[in-house]
């Protein structure tokens, strides 16, 4: 502590604050994370006025815990008024291979890339932690740390710390990286210069929006969730709409689309930790298999994966739109069998996805 309390009153503060921000960057990139930006934990008055439009707009849906934490996620300041600087994290996951690979195979069950194998949460957070350990070790002050499960503005504060900007896909886009990061932060007490804020780089390209299977998105840099696949298979707790369900093809949880479409992924490396990379069984999963799963089996098979959060019926019934979709009629036999389900959401996907391959074999003969 001497000698770093020495070092300062020695050295110019600006080539301190160099000297701080050097520290802290090689550290974060030791420890596993690929991009690392500072902004200043004041936040924009703009992310509460479009959060509040969003709000108003109902375009949450079923996620009451946005409306719920509305005033909290509105800066990093109004979530814990101790802070002074973010620290903000990029972590990579970009796949090996074409991403959209099995969305073309429809007797199997395409899984967004970022949830085929361990939860990320776990392994950012151990990062994370222990950056925050080693930060305070270093130069003291109090911090928070967090992850997507926390009520931040998680994107908005990246752009203002230089990782990227807000595509019209409305994800974060890195020149570095494209448009597959994990985000993470770190609240902290200390005051550390913030990095310039990055400016869109989007142009007039619109790949994202026209491959949207739904057509979610504006081009405007909006989305209307309540049409976004991942919603509706990961959140929604109502019945996936019935003129939606044949544009969700073998999505059966997340989507990749316009997170793949992105020109700026040809810059992004594959990511090498093992727990990003793909589970054998999650590659390419069959769909009758996966429509066999009860609820041990669910549990059994997703532990410690994020697709655990969809729960067992709505995973389920994700799968069975993916059969209904199928146009395979063999399929027909592992639909059936789910009309008698305990869940009323799956015996309901399951009649639907009976009558849509029943019309599909009527319209063969």
């Amino acid at each position: 502590m001497f000698i770093r309390v020495a070092l300062r009153r020695l050295l110019p503060s600006g080539r301190w604050v160099f000297i701080v921000k050097n520290s802290i960057r090689a550290k974060a990139l030791e420890l596993g994370f690929s991009q690392v930006g500072f902004a200043p934990a004041s936040g924009d008055p703009r992310w509460k006025a479009d959060l509040n439009a969003y709000l108003a707009d109902s375009r949450h849906g079923d996620m009451e815990w946005m409306a719920e934490t509305a005033e909290r996620r509105a800066s990093p300041q109004a979530l814990w008024p101790e802070a002074r600087s973010v620290i903000v994290l990029g972590t990579n996951y970009a796949p090996k291979g074409d991403p959209l690979d099995l969305t073309r195979r429809p007797e199997r069950g395409n899984i967004s890339v970022y949830a085929r194998n361990r939860d990320y949460h776990d392994t950012v957070k151990k990062r994370l932690k222990a950056l925050g350990r080693w930060l305070v070790g270093q130069y003291g002050g109090a911090l928070k740390v967090f992850i997507d499960t926390a009520p931040v503005m998680e994107k908005p504060v990246a752009e203002q710390a230089g990782l990227g900007w807000r595509g019209r896909h409305t994800n974060l886009v890195s020149r570095r990286w494209g448009s597959w990061l994990f985000l993470a932060e770190i609240f902290t007490s200390l005051e550390i210069e913030p990095d310039p804020p990055e400016h869109d780089h989007c142009g007039s390209c619109r790949a994202c929006v026209d491959a949207c299977p739904t057509r979610a998105l504006d081009g405007e840099g909006h989305i209307e969730p309540r049409r976004c696949i991942s919603y509706l298979t990961i959140e929604a707790k109502a019945a996936v709409p019935a003129e939606l369900r044949p544009l969700m093809g073998n999505r059966i949880y997340g989507c990749d689309d316009c997170l793949a479409a992105c020109p700026w992924n040809k810059f992004a490396t594959p990511a090498t930790e093992p727990d990003f990379l793909p589970r054998v069984e999650l590659t390419a999963p069959l769909l009758a298999d996966l429509a066999q799963l009860d609820e041990a089996d669910f549990r059994e098979v997703f532990t410690a994966s994020p697709v655990k959060r969809a729960g067992r019926d709505r995973f389920v019934a994700s799968v069975l739109i993916a059969i209904g979709n199928s146009g395979r009629i063999d399929l027909i036999a592992s639909a059936a069998r789910l009309r008698d389900d305990p869940s009323a959401l799956v015996r309901a996907t399951a009649d639907w996805a009976v009558s849509a391959l029943a019309g599909q074999r009527a319209g063969q003969l």
